[in-house]
């Protein structure tokens, strides 16, 4: 948990272990499209780590980020969505994957985000 505030998590010496890789999909002026794999599963563990590197997930408030920016991009949430997930089966072993197309509303916020960044 966060030192100061208790409705967050933070990055601290006495936290438990955690491993966040992301790698740089596309950048532009305002934000960044990553990709990112986990090897643990902890509390907000993407949100803590962009937060801790000084690059939260657009329209997490939380964690920093600006609210200028997600006001403009229609935001009212944080821009963070699963478009894959896997994981071995628990029953058989086996490896299954899911997979989802971005939500209209971030769909919007990533092409207006292109746009203003070509402009």
């Amino acid at each position: 948990r966060h030192p100061q505030h208790d409705y967050k998590w933070a990055v601290t010496a006495e936290g438990k272990p955690s491993v966040t890789h992301y790698d740089l999909i596309e950048a532009y002026r305002a934000a960044s499209l990553l990709d990112i794999k986990l090897e643990t599963g902890r509390t907000h563990q993407i949100r803590v780590h962009m937060s801790a590197h000084r690059h939260p997930c657009v329209g997490d408030l939380t964690y920093g980020a600006d609210p200028t920016l997600a006001k403009r991009l229609g935001l009212t949430r944080q821009w963070l969505h699963a478009v894959r997930l896997g994981f071995e089966h628990p029953a058989d072993g086996s490896w299954v994957e899911f997979s989802s197309e971005y939500p209209a509303d971030l769909q919007h916020a990533l092409d207006t985000v292109r746009v203003e960044s070509n402009a």
